[in-house]
């Protein structure tokens, strides 16, 4: 029998940036996650949602739309007396529900946990994710997260090691039945 979750998944506000960035920040030396600067963090708060236990942040992941129907799940992370406690999988479980409200079908991570999003559903991928005029798009974007998504030659150095994962989330109908 698993415990309870004991931290509230809920949208982020401005109020906890600093504590996205000290968890992004404890997960930087290893380079499982990349640097984020405080000020690219405030710009993209709204797509975050964090875990939070009543007096900290423990967790964090956002979802980053690429296109029409592809988005990026980017920085999950949790803190590691969290991890197993079903954190990082609440966090997730939010990503996939804003993803579909937005009307995003696949899901992409740059990853090292394998297991954990094998688990919900992400399988890896070598091939091109999307089509070869969706691309021509992507590559006018300033997003390093999209350069990385590409897998330009000047992101190399931050994606070594990491698994491509795509999942392809069911059609749902509006009362979140799926069809």
């Amino acid at each position: 029998m698993s415990s309870p979750l004991l931290a509230e998944v809920r949208r982020a506000r401005t109020s906890d940036v600093p504590g996205i960035r000290a968890l992004v920040d404890s997960y930087t030396a290893d380079r499982r996650l990349l640097a984020k600067q405080m000020v690219t963090l405030y710009e993209d708060v709204q797509e975050f949602f964090v875990a939070h236990d009543g007096t900290r942040v423990v967790g964090c992941g956002a979802l980053h739309v690429l296109w029409e129907d592809l988005g990026e799940v980017r920085t999950l992370a949790v803190l590691p007396e969290v991890t197993g406690k079903g954190v990082g999988s609440a966090l997730l479980s939010r990503i996939v529900e804003n993803a579909r409200e937005l009307g995003v079908r696949r899901l992409f991570c740059l990853t090292f946990e394998t297991g954990f999003f094998a688990a919900h559903g992400f399988v890896p991928v070598k091939d091109a994710i999307v089509d070869v005029d969706v691309r021509a798009e992507l590559l006018r974007s300033a997003d390093e997260g999209v350069a990385e998504f590409l897998d330009l030659e000047r992101v190399k150095p931050n994606t070594l090691g990491n698994t491509r994962m795509l999942a392809v989330l069911p059609a749902e109908d509006i009362r979140g039945t799926a069809r």
